[in-house]
Order: structure tokens, then C-alpha cells, then sequence
């Protein structure tokens, strides 16, 4: 029984499904360039100039407005906003100097 040949001969692999196979799989690399996250290093610039600028900007506000109510609340107003704007410019240089030295794929 074993030597006879079976009655159908077994089914060929379709051309088509294969063809279907390879379209698919292209479809789905297509779909992955598409939806992968696009970062480029202008885009990357931008946001460190972002942050550059605002921690200028919030230095030098942040420092002014404490500065001035210290001043205002202690009676010695023209020099607590002078030393509380100068202690912004510091915070802030410092900001800017330790963001310029991080490696940039931080």
C-alpha cells in the first residue's frame, strides 16, 4: 500500500499568492518609511534655540521680578532689582553654557 502514488498530486505553490506575498511586504516597508518619526537636524536646532532663548528670557525676568520684591519688602529697592537682575544673568549664562556642552544625541 505504501508504494501506490496517491490519486491527486500535490498542490503546486500559486504564483499568485507569492506575487501577493512580495506586494504586501513592500506595502508594509512603504507604510514603516512613512510613519517613522522624521527628525532632522534643523528641527533639532530649532529647539536648542528654543532653549536658549528661554532661559535668557527667564533669567532675566525671573531675576528682575524677585530682585524687585526683595527691594520693595526690605526698603533698598534700586539694589535688590540690580542684584536679583545680576543673579539672573548668572543663572541664565550658566543654563546656556551647560545646555552647549551636552552631547547632542542627549
Amino acid at each position: 500500500m505504501s508504494d501506490d502514488e496517491p490519486a491527486r498530486e500535490p498542490l503546486q505553490e500559486d504564483a499568485r499568492i507569492d506575487a501577493l506575498e512580495k506586494r504586501l511586504a513592500a506595502a508594509q516597508q512603504r507604510e514603516e518609511e512613512r510613519n517613522r518619526p522624521q527628525v532632522s537636524g534643523a528641527d533639532a536646532s530649532y529647539r536648542s534655540g528654543n532653549r536658549v532663548l528661554a532661559d535668557l528670557l527667564g533669567g532675566l525676568l525671573g531675576g528682575s521680578v524677585i530682585g524687585y520684591a526683595i527691594g520693595f519688602f526690605t526698603g533698598t529697592n534700586p539694589w535688590g532689582l540690580l542684584v536679583g537682575l545680576f543673579l539672573g544673568i548668572v543663572v541664565a549664562f550658566r543654563n546656556i553654557i551647560r545646555a552647549a556642552n551636552r552631547r547632542p544625541d542627549e
